[in-house]
């Protein structure tokens, strides 16, 4: 059935009147064009409390958006798009993660296994940690909103049987070679003079390694031809690459999925500001959705933790296997280079 304005309308009203935790909230404001959109997302934030707007095309697509620019789902299934609504609804409405999975359960038990899933649909089982979550990856998330130890997290991937040279991308990066050769690691540059000249050039070094099938690069600025060798650059074989950046002085934090040459994500390179807890950090149904479900697999999980990076950083580690090795990093053992003469 194309869903119409009366379509929805009387369907949300029929769903608000039958569950106490919706009956007062309305339906969000509805555009029927492109130029009605941001007229609607302006009265969505005024009036509706969890933001979310609608845009119903010609052909019946359900598109929600918070914002006038930024679209966080699109449906033609009407059952779909009263849960989409629903769930923005309970997520601004109750107190947890687990208090909205409850709240939909009561409704629908489909729709509290779809919210706990992360996915837009009920199927399959997701397997609870079990571990330590600020092992791994998320321990790094506190001190990175404070750009240490670096403000640039690199990791790259080759495939599936193979490995990327740490000691290879370093170099290419801009890394000293004969700091390289010595083994240098991170200890021995903080050792220094007694530590004073890697407080003065902390800037211009890089730690790099390997953990968890992926290598591993940190760094502030990058130096001036980095890069340069193009050739020996594809050589690595790289065909995954996590590109996560803090701004130095702003709360601002980047997270960037490229695979096989193409950026994987639906609106390019995202502010992880954006993520808010229980709210899907990407658009449902996108090609990052494995990263909606790990994230709230994350937050189900670890109620415990209040950090939205600490959860968003071991959503990546559960769904792409992203880590950093701690030990390494408070012994100082992971090695370390300052950038070559010629590339400061």
């Amino acid at each position: 059935m194309k869903i119409t304005m009366q379509t929805l309308a009387e369907a949300w009203h029929r769903t608000a009147a039958a569950h106490p935790r919706l009956r007062e909230a309305g339906l969000p404001p509805v555009a029927l064009s492109d130029d009605e959109l941001e007229r609607c997302a302006e009265l969505a934030e005024d009036t509706h409390g969890d933001g979310l707007c609608l845009l119903l095309d010609g052909a019946g697509t359900v598109r929600g958006h918070h914002g006038a620019y930024r679209e966080v789902f699109a449906t033609r299934e009407l059952e779909l798009a009263l849960y989409l609504i629903a769930e923005a609804a309970l997520c601004r409405r109750t107190g947890s993660v687990e208090e909205t999975a409850e709240a939909l359960e009561q409704i629908d038990p489909a729709w509290g296994r779809r919210y706990r899933s992360g996915a837009l649909d009920d199927t399959g089982t997701v397997e609870a940690c079990g571990r330590d979550p600020l092992e791994g990856l998320a321990w790094i998330a506190e001190s990175w909103r404070d750009q240490a130890p670096y403000t640039n997290l690199t990791f790259c991937r080759a495939a599936p049987g193979q490995s990327v040279d740490a000691e290879r991308l370093a170099l290419l990066y801009g890394a000293d070679p004969a700091q390289l050769d010595a083994g240098t690691r991170l200890k021995d540059l903080e050792a220094a003079d007694g530590g004073r000249t890697h407080w003065d050039r902390q800037w211009e070094s890089c730690c790099f390694g390997q953990a968890g099938g992926w290598t591993f690069l940190l760094h502030h600025d990058t130096p001036p031809g980095a890069f340069a060798d193009k050739e020996a650059y594809a050589a690595l074989g790289i065909r995954e690459s996590v590109w996560l950046s803090a701004t130095v002085a702003k709360a601002i934090y980047t997270f960037d999925y490229l695979k096989d040459g193409r950026r994987v994500d639906d609106e390019g390179m995202l502010e992880l500001i954006g993520y808010e807890r229980g709210q899907a950090p990407y658009r449902r149904g996108g090609e990052l959705d494995f990263l909606n479900r790990a994230v709230r697999r994350a937050e189900l999980d670890h109620p415990e933790l209040t950090d939205t990076f600490e959860l968003y950083f071991h959503a990546l580690e559960e769904s792409l296997g992203l880590c950093l090795p701690r030990r390494d990093f408070a012994e100082g053992e992971v090695r370390a280079a300052y950038w070559a003469a010629e590339g400061r």
